[in-house]
Formats: structure tokens, C-alpha cells, sequence
């Protein structure tokens, strides 16, 4: 008799690549949910948007969706939509939730709204804004654009001189470029699944900052869980985190990133409602650490799809 838990899952679509600028990583994120759902007896097929379209949606083939679509067009709220229209459960935040955690402009106005501290911010749409800009957030600054994930597009900026090619950068992927004040301090990440969050991790690299090639590509960044934080000062981040998270209608599972300061102070930075599964992957790194093997995790997300109840959801 098959198994009553993996029965009623029936046949799932793990949706993988796209056509964002982190499509690479997204074949990764989905190779490794695949193989995990196969291994425990889900049967689980892969589709590619950016080739298979959403004929094979459209046919009803499919009894529910696990979205491992990182970036625009699968983490922005589009693909929720189209999931929603065609009466697909998925995994993970709705389309409010997705769309408002993918705009890091959207999110700290919202975090501001809620007395939620982030680093102070301006927003440049053209090159006549940077100089009111850098007189506003002042030296160093991150540059980023609003709308993209794993760092890219995104520079440290110490000096005038080099702001200027940082916006560039950052334009040519989004005509919304975020420019940040520097958080000098540690940086730490807060897995969550559910309603709960797992072992905070402090992310260590010898690189300028924990940019993509940190992220997904060296062997010399460390990842530290336990983060060193005592277990008060980890509950009270856990809980601000949690906060953050749903202030923005994020929902299911997730990643809330945030900095400390010289004084200890914590800085919210972005909310990921589609956080990376490869095996440089956070979310998998906490769940390890709180007992949590990477195949159950992975059930434990498509299980969010049985959840009905969404922001706009009938």
C-alpha cells in the first residue's frame, strides 16, 4: 500500500530554469529537489518554462507545482499567478507575497511602515540621482538592482568615483537601483519553514561581500551553525525575522537575511521566497542542523502546497 503521505501529493511539477538571470542556479535548485522527491517516491517530472512553456500545465497534467524558479518570472509572483489562474497548488508565498519580497524597495518601505529596522536607503532611476544619493546614504554603500536575487548586478561602493559604473551595472538589469548604507558587521541568514525558524547561520568570505561567486561558486566561504549567538539573542532575531517575513506576506518557506552592526544592532536586508537548493544552499544548511535531512525538507516544502489558504486565493 503506498504511502498516505506521499499518495495524496499526487503528480507534481518541479519547476526549474527560466529565463532570469539566475537560471543557472535554478537548474541546480531543481535537479536536487527532483532527485530528492523521486527517492521518496513522489512522482515528480521536471518543467522548464523557458522550453516546455505552460503547455504542460495547461493540460491538467498536474496535480500541484513545487516552484524552484529563482529570480523574475517564478519568484516575483508571476508564476503564482498563472498557478492560481489554472487552479495549481504550489509551494511557498502567494502572489503578494512573492511580488512585494522580490522588490527590496517594496520591502523596506513596508519594514519602515512597521518600525522594522533596514539600512537607510535611496533609489536612483537615472544618473542625475546619484549625487543626491550618495549625499543622502553616504560612503561605503551597496548599489543593487530592486528587482534581482543572488547578488547579481549588485557592488560594494566606497567612493564617488566609482558610483557612477556600480548604477550602470545595476541599470542595465533594472531601471529601479537600490543604493544602501554599508552595515559593517556580520552576516547572518534565518531559514524558515512554516511558522518556524530554523538555526541561524553567520556567513564568513574572504570576498568583498557575500556576492554570487560567494554564494555558489567558492569553496572558501564558512558557513557557522551554530552562528555564535547566545540562544536569547537568537530567539529575539528569530522572532524579528519572522516578522519581516510575514510583514511582507511571505508564507510557507523562505530566507529573511539580515546584518549586526559595531553595536550589535540588526539590519533587515531582503526576504527569499524561493532560496537556493543546491549544495551551497542556506535553507538545506539550516535544516541539517536542526535534524532535518534534505529529502524530508524538500517533502516538508511540497507539503505547503496542501495548504489552501492564500492572500487573493479563493
Amino acid at each position: 500500500m503506498a504511502d498516505a503521505r506521499i499518495s495524496r501529493l499526487g503528480r507534481v511539477a518541479v519547476l526549474l530554469g527560466g529565463d532570469s538571470a539566475e537560471r543557472a542556479v535554478s537548474l541546480r535548485s531543481g535537479a536536487a529537489v527532483l532527485d530528492a522527491l523521486r527517492s521518496r517516491g513522489v512522482d515528480a517530472h521536471a518543467l522548464d518554462p523557458a522550453e516546455d512553456g505552460l503547455a504542460p500545465l495547461l493540460a491538467g497534467d498536474f496535480d500541484r507545482a513545487f516552484i524552484v524558479l529563482h529570480g523574475r518570472g517564478g519568484e516575483d509572483g508571476s508564476m503564482q499567478g498563472a498557478l492560481e489562474t489554472l487552479g495549481i497548488p504550489y509551494t511557498g508565498s502567494g502572489v503578494l507575497g512573492s511580488a512585494l519580497a522580490m522588490d527590496k524597495l517594496r520591502s523596506k518601505r513596508i519594514w519602515q511602515g512597521q518600525q522594522l529596522p533596514t539600512p537607510p536607503y535611496a533609489v536612483a532611476r537615472g544618473e542625475a540621482d546619484l549625487t543626491s544619493a550618495a549625499e543622502t546614504v553616504g560612503f561605503p554603500m551597496f548599489v543593487k538592482p530592486s528587482r534581482e536575487g543572488s547578488s547579481i548586478g549588485m557592488s560594494r561602493v566606497d567612493d564617488r568615483a566609482a558610483l557612477d559604473a556600480a548604477w550602470r551595472e545595476a541599470a542595465a538589469l533594472d531601471e529601479q537601483v537600490l543604493i544602501e548604507r554599508f552595515v559593517d558587521g556580520p552576516e547572518y541568514t534565518a531559514a524558515i519553514l512554516g511558522d518556524r525558524v530554523l538555526p541561524m547561520i553567520r556567513l564568513e568570505t574572504p570576498n568583498t561581500f557575500y556576492d554570487y561567486q560567494a554564494k555558489y561558486e567558492s569553496d572558501s566561504t564558512l558557513y557557522h551553525c551554530p552562528c555564535g549567538l547566545d540562544a536569547e539573542r537568537e530567539a529575539a532575531l528569530a522572532t524579528l525575522c519572522l516578522s519581516a517575513f510575514e510583514a511582507v506576506a511571505a508564507s510557507g518557506w523562505g530566507r529573511v537575511d539580515f546584518m549586526l552592526d559595531a553595536d550589535g544592532r540588526p539590519w533587515l536586508l531582503e526576504v527569499n521566497t524561493v532560496p537556493g537548493m543546491t549544495d551551497h544552499s542556506l535553507v538545506p544548511m539550516a535544516a541539517a542542523a536542526d535534524g532535518i535531512p534534505f529529502d524530508e525538507l524538500v517533502l516538508r516544502i511540497l507539503e505547503t502546497s496542501l495548504e489552501q489558504t492564500r492572500e487573493g486565493a479563493a
